[in-house]
């Protein structure tokens, strides 16, 4: 197997193993919202003025997946949409104070995964770090060429 290879197989074993560490504990503390509905609430929480299509481009959907994503969140009460006075055809979301619950228990449970993991992240060098981090962000832009290559802009999606 080459170097390449090798690379991608580690981050999807990486990521398949971090999702499966934390699947039941995050089952379990946000039992009734889906994952796609729990990120949603993280983003809008990070990001002021948060709107259907930031949110799209943010993760890579339609939107039209994330204007039903959004609406769902509403009927459960974690965000409310509003409007600018400067601006009336935008409409923009922010967290309800149940919103703000689910956001609360999901940073809490991040920043106990990334506790559980700290050990190895204390070995690492900065010269590591920076290392690592030059290669994710040439791999990303990469994976930006090659989604524009594909003629998909996710703003008239």
């Amino acid at each position: 197997m080459n170097k390449e290879d090798q690379v991608i197989l580690g981050f999807r074993d990486v990521y398949n193993k971090i999702v499966w560490l934390n699947k039941d504990k995050m089952e379990e503390s946000l039992k009734g919202y889906k994952s796609s509905e729990v990120h949603c609430v993280e983003y809008i929480g990070n990001n002021i003025d948060s709107n259907v299509t930031k949110l799209a481009e943010s993760f890579y959907m339609t939107r039209g997946a994330m204007s039903k994503i959004t609406r769902k969140l509403m009927e459960k009460g974690l965000i409310e949409s509003y409007q600018k006075l400067d601006n009336k055809k935008e409409i923009y979301f922010r967290l309800t104070e149940q919103g703000k619950v689910i956001y609360k228990i999901h940073d809490d449970l991040h920043k106990e995964f990334q506790k559980r993991d700290k050990a190895v992240f204390e070995q690492v060098t900065e010269e590591q770090f920076e290392s690592m981090l030059r290669f994710l962000e040439k791999y990303n832009q990469h994976l930006d060429t090659e989604i524009k290559k594909q003629g998909i802009d996710m703003k008239s999606e």
